[in-house]
């Protein structure tokens, strides 16, 4: 320590080396410095930084090194050999490039002390090739091995430590490891100094004194220069990153689809973009810095710019500074025949950031799905009364067919007739079907069909749904069978009415598709779902057909034979009123082996309802009234549908009346007593709606009793049954009707008219 102590104390020119030591440590910082922007900058960005970068801290030790040595007095003449002391610059640099590339590719600590062992090996390497430039006169060099390799390991381990330093110390990382950067120089330099020793060669005369007052002059001069060129070149490069960074800020600022305007603390504008001046082209003119954000409004109000400001500018001017000042969200404001959205934010410093968004493209986007959407409501409605009319005008013709064929089949007929007769009766049920099955699917697509929600015993649902088709298996010699467990004879919640037209129309299907064999259905209760299934021994689906099963107009023999007929319809219907009940439809089945549908329902148990306690039979008079002959008044404008009443209410024991509108119905019930009305729901001069609600009013001004009326019409929507019973209606039978279902709801209804009738008039 003494030899190191004599080196620095004696052998040293004390003036020289503080420059010597500054030079390092701000050369290190700068390095530093450089290279933490390079870890933050893009890739394209860091070509320059890995350029500057190893040349700053390369040149500030070497610089370092070599005003030490101008330092150096040993009371010889010294001299340097030009290319090994540019070799030595040139080793430096390259060490710092390749502890910085290392440093890059691993960023981990154990990555920054291998780099920072890097550069210190090569600050040792670049010391002992500018040692081996000396040229000193009839002297030779000998060197203290202890003191060299102690100036190695020292000069290692602190430049080692600095690329130890953990990253959380921020800013403070750069000082730190910028001194133990410079203090591992030093300590190697400066250690290995004192480990050299001159002997003169014998015989030789060593002139004694130091370097020559005007070269060393000229080297301070040398080491100044440099140091202002590093100080040039670090607020070079701050000003190129922060040009470069302003530079690529404003480029994303007016890249920006959307005005963008920055307004400072007094709500002046300091910066806007390309785009900001577009939307705004009206006032672009008072567009530069400094201006207030009012005199912009004020600018645009007096062009007209603002079409809500117009009469009212001043008022309008403070509407939207109120709205500056304290933001609640966007604004959408009209400029001529565009519309901007206005957004205001406030900056950390108080400032203001005005974002200006056209969506006149949106708005007119908007007009235009709106007209779209009136549209298509218009059309659906249109769709709708269409479908009503059709509907009506299809069931009044087909009302009168099915309903003369029944009354035609309760006469005598031979047998060529009754083949006849049977033939129309099947095809008027054909169409009945399909029209029932295209205004349910229309009422599906529009969403008005409404299901009901009613407690109802499952057992008996099922079992009423499998009579309706045993008889056309028993024909076909089928082995039909309907099998409830046990557990799902309970009473559920939903739509029996849905669930039977699903599984009539399964179990139709399995009749029809089946041959030989058998057809059953099978409902069982699971722990949170009901399963339907209906299987078949018939002639079985295959793959491609499944695929296609549940599609409109689709059925499972789409070829040209069509041997089974059908619309194709059902099963879609099916599927889609199990997605309405929460459920789903299945199929499995393959080509001429049966097919197997399965419903799946959610099981809504509900206690079964306690059965109503029978009424008390009520007293016989000792003298019976003589039975009278009840009259029914029928309006309806078809004479088709009049004469079928007729014939159908003829065989009964009642006195008809029959008119042609619901005019003609009101002036006969006012001037008669009736016991029941079958009332047209469609009929010209007075509707049977407005006629309804018409001997309702008669009733109540008279103080009549209530004379149960039938709506008896094709209006069969489930809004034209609540629009008959909003008009006092007692029922609603739908076009076309059977025979056997007319005169049963007669009966019932005439049963239970008043008793004490009035006498015709």
């Amino acid at each position: 320590m003494n030899t190191i102590l004599n080196c620095l104390v004696q052998q040293h020119d004390w003036r020289i080396l503080p420059l010597a030591v500054l030079v390092c440590a701000f050369s290190l910082l700068v390095a530093l410095s450089l290279y933490s922007r390079a870890r933050h900058v893009a890739r394209r960005s860091r070509r320059a930084y890995l350029i500057a970068t190893p040349l700053v801290a390369g040149l500030g030790v070497w610089t370092t090194h070599f005003i030490a040595m101008k330092a150096y007095e040993v009371g010889v003449q010294i001299r340097y050999d030009i290319p090994l002391t540019a070799g030595s610059l040139i080793i430096i640099v390259l060490a710092f490039a390749a502890a910085i590339h290392l440093a890059l590719v691993e960023n981990s600590r154990l990555a920054h002390v291998l780099a920072a062992l890097t550069c210190g090996a090569g600050v040792a390497a670049m010391h002992f090739i500018g040692m081996a430039a000396l040229r000193i006169e009839d002297a030779v060099i000998h060197w203290n091995i202890p003191l060299i390799v102690l100036g190695i390991t020292g000069g290692m381990a602190l430049i080692g430590g600095a690329g130890a330093l953990p990253r959380r110390m921020g800013v403070k990382r750069l000082f730190l490891g910028a001194a133990l950067g410079a203090l591992g120089v030093c300590w190697l330099h400066f250690t290995a100094m004192s480990a050299v020793a001159l002997h003169p060669v014998p015989g030789a005369h060593m002139p004694h004194g130091g370097a020559a007052e005007a070269t060393m002059t000229v080297w301070l001069a040398v080491s100044v220069v440099l140091l202002a060129m590093i100080a040039a070149f670090l607020g070079g490069m701050v000003w190129w990153a922060r040009h470069s960074s302003l530079g690529q800020i404003r480029e994303a600022i007016d890249a920006m689809p959307d005005g963008l305007g920055l307004f400072d603390s007094d709500d002046r504008l300091l910066i806007w973009n390309r785009r900001f001046a577009a939307v705004n082209h009206e006032v672009a003119s008072v567009l530069k810095v400094g201006v207030p954000f009012v005199d912009i409004l004020r600018a645009g109000a007096r062009s007209g710019f603002y079409p809500c400001a117009e009469g009212r500018a001043e008022e309008w001017i403070e509407e939207r500074m109120a709205h500056r000042r304290h933001p609640t969200g966007a604004m959408e404001q009209r400029i001529g025949d565009r519309w901007l959205l206005v957004q205001d934010r406030k900056t950390a410093g108080g400032g203001t950031v005005t974002v200006c968004t056209d969506i006149t493209d949106m708005k007119r986007d908007a007009a235009d799905l709106a007209e779209a959407r009136d549209a298509a409501d218009a059309a659906n409605l249109a769709k709708s009364r269409f479908l009503a009319n059709m509907s009506h005008e299809i069931r009044t013709p087909l009302n009168g067919v099915i309903g003369v064929a029944q009354t035609l089949s309760g006469t005598t007929l031979d047998p060529r007739q009754r083949e006849m007769l049977d033939l129309i009766q099947a095809s008027s049920h054909t169409l009945q079907a399909l029209l029932s099955d295209i205004l349910d699917l229309a009422r599906v697509e529009s969403g008005r069909l409404q299901l009901c929600d009613e407690p109802f015993d499952l057992a008996a649902t099922v079992e009423e749904a499998g009579r309706l088709y045993a008889s056309a298996a028993r024909e076909k010699h089928l082995d039909f069978s309907v099998n409830i467990s046990p557990e799902a004879r309970i009473w559920v919640r939903g739509d029996a009415v849905r669930l039977k037209q699903v599984l009539t129309n399964l179990v139709s299907n399995a009749v029809k598709f089946t041959s030989s064999g058998f057809v059953s259905l099978t409902v069982q209760a699971g722990l949170r779902d009901l399963h339907f299934v209906v299987r078949d021994s018939g002639i079985g689906i295959s793959e491609e057909a499944r695929a296609r099963l549940f599609g409109r107009f689709e059925q499972a023999d789409g070829d040209i034979t069509r041997r089974f007929g059908g619309s194709g319809l059902g099963l879609a219907i099916c599927r889609e009123l199990a997605d309405m009940m929460g459920g789903a439809l299945a199929c499995e089945s393959a080509a001429g082996q049966g097919a197997a549908f399965i419903l799946t329902l959610p099981l809504r148990i509900v206690a079964e309802p306690e059965a109503p306690t029978p009424a008390a039979p009520a007293a016989v008079d000792a003298v019976a009234e003589t039975p009278r002959r009840l009259r029914i008044l029928a309006a309806d404008d078809h004479p088709t549908n009049r004469r079928l009443i007729e014939m159908i209410l003829d065989p009964m024991d009642f006195d008809l009346v029959t008119v042609e509108n619901g005019a003609e119905a009101v002036e006969a019930f006012d001037r008669s007593r009736f016991d029941l009305v079958l009332m047209d729901m469609q009929m010209p001069v007075m509707d049977g709606l407005t006629a309804t609600r018409e001997l309702r009013r008669l009733e109540s001004e008279a103080g009549r009793p209530r004379v149960p009326i039938i709506m008896l019409t094709a209006n069969a929507l489930p809004e034209h049954v609540t629009a008959g019973a909003e008009a006092g209606a007692d029922r609603h039978l739908a076009k076309p009707f059977n025979v056997e279902t007319l005169t049963a709801l007669v009966q019932e209804l005439a049963a239970t008219a008043p008793q004490t009738a009035f006498q015709a008039a």
